[in-house]
């Protein structure tokens, strides 16, 4: 016979879930105002940043710890859980402050005219199911396979904002830590998916879970990376390397390209501790040319200047070009594009870094850095 037995701290818990089910609607604009503040903390005083970062892995553990515990007790024959209208509740809770807390950051760094644009929009949907209780509990009552998803969407993007800020690691580094992370802390969600069933249960766990992380790596291109951004870019055809300022200004022609060459310059934010590498892919009419390798350095506030030098161009380089600056993961932090044409279509290199739509308003005109990589 199975022994009921009510811990006197879910018996104190369960009355303090109800009051706060009064005041749920405060809880999704106070987790947003927490992610702008972990955002611009992540620039400024990056250790409040991580203190932030950390509350937010905390509250997943518990979360886990609990369903993990609740799980082994009653095996034993004890029910410690808590009901389930109050478990749900505190999972609805650590979805949204998880989905609002970290969407400033995919907002910001996002580029919304590339696939980008559709994870960042499936967060925000996610986000929006999250504080709406009847599809939110629909959800977790009738729909259990999406409820999954969305735990595990949740689990892997609360990852990938913390683990840059809190252990400086790359975004490739934390990429592959958060589809790994979210495996792991989707086993109580599968498990309770499957039932029971012997080998056949944990055959069918072990491939769901392989499946659910070859999802992530493959889509990886369509993931912002959070926690680096484009602050500045310029075209130029010289560089003050001195001053470590774009110098000059040309039409781009397909002569002055030949003769001159042309330099690209990026600022690019990343939090501080943070060494990465990157690249500059130069693409002419959608075709790679050339992929140069440079590295950099989070921590200064607005953005760590690098820059490329292509000099060799071909015989025809009319057309469009588009530099990307991607990780070595091949997600994109953002693009400068520019035309070249022997006509007044051509674009204008006048050394003026200019700020990416979106991006929180950096002091561009005074971005430091501290390199600068020199291309072919």
């Amino acid at each position: 016979m199975k022994e009921t037995v009510t811990p006197p701290i879910l018996a104190r818990l369960e009355p303090l879930v109800t009051r706060l089910r009064r005041y749920h609607w405060a809880w999704p604009p106070i987790a947003f105002v927490l992610g702008l503040l972990g955002f611009f903390l992540v620039n400024r005083q990056q250790w409040l940043g991580g203190v932030l970062a950390l509350g937010l892995v905390l509250t997943w553990a518990l979360l886990i710890i609990e369903s993990i515990t609740s799980k082994w007790l009653s095996r034993r024959g004890r029910n410690a859980a808590l009901p389930r209208a109050a478990a749900t509740f505190i999972a609805q809770m650590v979805h949204q402050e998880t989905l609002f807390f970290c969407l400033p950051f995919f907002l910001a760094t996002t580029i919304w005219t590339s696939g980008q644009a559709v994870f960042t929009g499936l967060l925000i949907a996610c986000s929006i199911l999250a504080i709406l209780d009847p599809l939110y509990f629909g959800l977790s009552n009738r729909h259990r396979w999406l409820y999954f998803l969305l735990h595990s969407l949740c689990v892997f993007v609360v990852m990938l904002v913390t683990l840059p800020i809190m252990l400086s690691l790359t975004t490739g580094e934390s990429l592959i830590l958060s589809i790994l992370a979210m495996m792991f802390f989707s086993l109580p969600s599968v498990l309770g998916l499957l039932g029971s069933g012997g080998i056949t249960r944990w055959l069918a766990m072990a491939g769901l879970l392989i499946i659910l992380g070859g999802i992530a790596w493959t889509g990886r291109t369509w993931i912002p990376p959070a926690t680096l951004w484009l602050s500045g870019s310029a075209l130029s055809p010289g560089f003050d390397t001195a001053a470590r300022q774009p110098s000059g200004s040309m039409a781009l022609t397909p002569q002055a390209l030949q003769s001159r060459g042309l330099y690209v310059y990026t600022a690019i934010r990343a939090p501080r501790g943070l060494r990465e590498k990157i690249y500059h892919v130069w693409r002419h009419d959608g075709n790679v040319v050339e992929r140069i390798a440079l590295v950099i350095h989070g921590g200064r506030d607005q953005g760590y200047r690098a820059w490329t030098h292509k000099q060799n161009f071909s015989s025809e380089p009319e057309g469009r070009w588009q530099v990307d600056v991607i990780t070595q993961t091949g997600q994109r932090i953002g693009s400068v594009r520019f035309t070249v044409a022997a006509n007044g279509e051509a674009t204008i290199a006048d050394g003026r870094i200019q700020r990416p739509p979106g991006i929180p308003g950096w002091n561009i005109r005074h971005v430091l850095g501290n390199n600068g990589t020199q291309g072919d």
